[in-house]
């Protein structure tokens, strides 16, 4: 039995909670495996719409069992606030959704360290979510940081530990810490909440479902683009979000992995700052932004929007050894007359087809230009439906991409998802 992974081959927001949801049915545990509550998946089904932060996409799907993994970060106080907005929809979380004692988690301080960094880089900023992402991954790396499991040996010493730790760094950045009391009230609360939960070893919990034929699906938060060591340094995440975190965020072997379905929109989109070569800042950027509703699910924020960049596309196939391609939101591009497609980029003159390490330099996109399919794909149901431009769509990308495109999803519920066969 292998774990399939379902991961973003962008810059993070691809759709991927909406496609677990569809694909979870197949599988008896989804597992969360990197990320913290930066990272917001919506699913919308039977009217009604969710954003899931830190609980795995599976959790509305009958019993499955839901993983929080080892090399996921968590906010107590973020976490409490998700699982009874899920509770007072009728969704029971208790008994099926279990957390890694090994999973790190986001102190208050953590929040004010993140702000206290982000604005002592003045104009160079990252463009973080405020949530004490970074530096809770930091404490992780530097041996500092306070985990799951640590709840249960002698907390209050540790947790104050850190603390003093914490405001003496906020102290040279002349931080305030007038917040931390209102932070820490709300965050204990959370603690409460997480403690209803059941804490595992979940590295001998996955390896036990696996070697009992159990099916996992490994899902992924934000995109390869933002992966800690192959995305868009520095303006990218503190995790790694390629397919191998799979290995060191639950505890599973390399040879365990099976399928990875990468998913990826029609066109790109980025939040924040950092690198975006077919960023359009122009009305059809804008259109784009619109049609697509392209603001971030958690932070509220505008979407950067542009073309498809098959440049980047086949770079993070290549790190994540995609078996299959899920393309999303196709239907934003309805109304377009003509549709670019990046295929090279031109730096200093010189053409390249790899993406390159120097994200600073000024990169032009060389475009193909398709036509467009002038349709309302958003009520098709079969893929006999397409029209011809967007079948042609399909088989330029396919082909520049050698890698099949195995699910199109037309639409924000999970009925709008239309599975082709794998070539």
């Amino acid at each position: 039995m292998k774990v399939d992974v379902l991961l973003g081959l962008q810059w993070g927001d691809e759709g991927k909670g909406k496609v677990v949801d569809v694909l979870t049915p197949k599988y008896d545990v989804v597992a969360r495996f990197q990320g913290g509550p930066n990272a917001g998946h919506t699913l919308e089904f039977e009217g009604e719409k969710y954003v899931l932060r830190s609980i795995p996409s599976g959790i509305f799907q009958g019993d499955k069992i839901n993983i929080i993994g080892n090399g996921v970060v968590l906010d107590p106080a973020l976490f409490k606030t998700e699982v009874e907005a899920l509770e007072a929809s009728g969704h029971k979380l208790t008994t099926k959704l279990l957390i890694s004692k090994k999973a790190h988690l986001i102190l208050p301080t953590h929040r004010l360290l993140d702000a206290a960094y982000e604005t002592a880089k003045g104009n160079d900023k990252i463009g973080t979510t405020g949530k004490g992402i970074g530096p809770a991954y930091t404490d992780k790396i530097s041996r500092n940081g306070l985990r799951v499991g640590d709840l249960l040996h002698n907390f209050d010493q540790k947790y104050a530990a850190a603390t003093a730790r914490h405001k003496s760094i906020l102290l040279q950045y002349n931080y305030s810490v007038n917040d931390l009391e209102r932070l820490e009230k709300e965050w204990f609360e959370g603690i409460e909440k997480l403690k209803e939960f059941q804490f595992i070893d979940s590295e001998h919990v996955a390896n036990m479902y696996i070697n009992h034929k159990k099916s996992i699906l490994a899902e992924g938060a934000q995109g390869t683009m933002l992966d800690i060591d192959f995305g868009s340094y520095p303006f990218v995440t503190s995790s790694n979000t390629i397919s191998a975190g799979v290995c060191t965020g639950l505890g599973i072997a390399p040879n365990r992995i099976g399928e990875v379905f990468g998913i990826f929109k029609a066109y790109c989109t980025r939040v924040g700052s950092g690198p975006f070569p077919t960023e359009l800042m122009d009305e059809t950027g804008q259109k784009m932004r619109d049609l697509g509703y392209e603001y971030g699910s958690v932070t509220g924020r505008p979407r950067r929007c542009g073309w498809l960049d098959l440049v980047a596309l086949k770079y993070a196939i290549m790190i994540n050894g995609v078996t299959q391609l899920i393309m999303m939101k196709s239907d934003v591009l309805d109304d377009f007359d003509t549709i670019n497609v990046c295929v090279a980029y031109k730096i200093n003159g010189q053409e390249i087809s790899y993406f390159p390490f120097e994200t600073d330099a000024v990169i032009e996109p060389i475009y193909a230009e398709l036509p467009g399919w002038k349709s309302a794909m958003s009520g098709m149901k079969h893929q006999n439906e397409f029209p011809e431009e967007f079948n042609a769509y399909i088989h330029f990308i396919e082909n520049e991409l050698n890698t099949s495109i195995t699910i199109v999803s037309v639409g924000a519920d999970r009925e709008q998802t239309i599975f082709l066969p794998k070539k």
